[in-house]
C-alpha cells in the first residue's frame, strides 16, 4: 500500500464533509418535506430498502447516523404517527424489529420525490454525467474500504 499524504487525506475528508453539510443545509432551509424530518425520512428510505422493509432497531441504527437513545425515541415518534410498527424479535427477546408501514411506504415515496428532485438540482446542477458517476464510484469505494481498514490506534509515546 502507497504511503498515506495525511494533509491531502484531511483536505479531502473536510471537502466531503463540508459539502454535505452545506447541501444538507439547503434542503433543510428549502422545507418541502413537511411531513417528514430528514432524519426521520433517512429511517423510512432505510426500512423501505430492507429485506422485508424490516430491520431489527441494532441493523437501523448502522445505517443511520443517530445515538441509539435518539433511534428509539424517533423510532416511537414514527410509530406514534402509524408510519412504522415495532415488535419483539421471536429469535431474541431482548430485540425489537422495526417494520415499515403502508402509511409510511406512501409517506416515504410522496417525499422521496420531492428529495429525488431536490437532489438533482443541488448536486446534479453542479457536476456533469461522468462526475457525477465518479463520485459515486470514488464514494461507494470509501465505503466498502471501511469493512477491511483497521480502527485507527493513537501511536504510543
Amino acid at each position: 500500500m502507497t504511503a498515506v499524504d495525511k494533509k491531502l487525506a484531511s483536505l479531502a475528508w473536510e471537502s466531503l464533509l463540508r459539502s454535505q453539510v452545506d447541501i444538507m443545509r439547503r434542503f433543510e432551509a428549502d422545507n418541502l418535506m413537511p411531513e417528514l424530518s430528514l432524519k426521520e425520512y433517512d429511517v423510512l428510505f432505510t426500512l423501505r430498502g430492507a429485506p422485508n422493509r424490516a430491520l431489527r432497531l441494532k441493523e437501523l441504527n448502522e445505517h443511520v447516523l443517530l445515538h441509539q437513545s435518539a433511534l428509539s425515541r424517533l423510532v416511537e415518534r414514527l410509530e406514534a404517527r402509524g408510519l412504522v410498527t415495532r415488535e419483539r424479535c421471536p429469535d431474541d427477546l431482548r430485540g425489537t424489529t422495526i417494520h415499515i408501514t403502508e402509511q409510511g411506504l406512501d409517506v416515504q415515496g410522496r417525499m422521496a420525490r420531492i428529495h429525488i428532485e431536490q437532489i438533482a438540482s443541488y448536486v446534479g446542477g453542479a457536476l456533469e454525467p461522468e462526475e457525477l458517476e465518479t463520485l459515486r464510484t470514488l464514494t461507494g469505494k470509501l465505503r466498502s474500504a471501511q469493512r477491511s481498514i483497521p480502527s485507527y490506534q493513537p501511536a504510543s509515546s
